[in-house]
C-alpha cells in the first residue's frame, strides 16, 4: 500500500541515486562517436558522463541545479551555435566549468568564447591527453 504522505518527485528519486561526490559531465554534441570518446575518457577519471545532441536537450538538462561540474560543448550543433550559448549558460550556472570543443578552430572563436567565460577551448580532433588537462 502507497504511503499517501510520499509526495516524492520522481525526479528527486533519480538524484539520490547519483553519488553526490562524482562529477558529472554533459557533453553536449551531436556525434555519437565524440560522446562516446569523451564519455570513456572521463569515466577514466570517476566522471559521470550525460550526453545531448542539441541545445535544447542541453537547457533541459541544466535546469537541474548543480547537477553537472562540466559541460563540454560542441559549437555545431543542430539547432544552433554553442558558442552563443556560451554567456547565457555561464551567468545562469556559474560554478560549471565550461569547455568548447569544435572542430572549427579559429582565433576569432577562441576569442569570443573566453570572452564569453569558456573555462577551456578544445579543438578536434582531440587526444586523451588535452581533455585531461582540460578538466580541474
Amino acid at each position: 500500500m502507497k504511503n499517501r504522505n510520499d509526495k516524492t518527485d520522481p525526479a528527486l528519486k533519480t538524484k539520490k541515486l547519483i553519488d553526490p561526490e562524482t562529477k558529472r559531465a554533459l557533453i553536449v554534441d551531436d556525434e555519437s562517436d565524440i560522446c562516446f570518446l569523451l564519455s570513456n575518457i572521463l569515466r577514466q577519471k570517476n566522471i559521470q558522463a550525460v550526453t545531448a545532441g542539441s541545445l535544447a536537450e542541453a537547457d533541459k538538462m541544466l535546469q537541474s541545479p548543480n547537477l553537472f561540474y562540466y559541460v563540454f560543448l560542441d559549437n555545431h550543433l543542430p539547432d544552433g551555435f554553442g558558442i552563443d550559448q556560451i554567456k547565457r549558460w555561464k551567468e545562469k550556472f556559474p560554478l560549471i566549468h565550461l569547455i568548447m570543443i569544435t572542430a572549427h578552430d579559429s582565433y576569432e572563436e577562441r576569442k569570443k568564447a573566453s570572452r564569453d567565460g569558456a573555462d577551456d577551448f578544445i579543438a578536434k580532433p582531440f587526444s586523451k591527453e588535452v581533455v585531461l588537462n582540460s578538466i580541474v
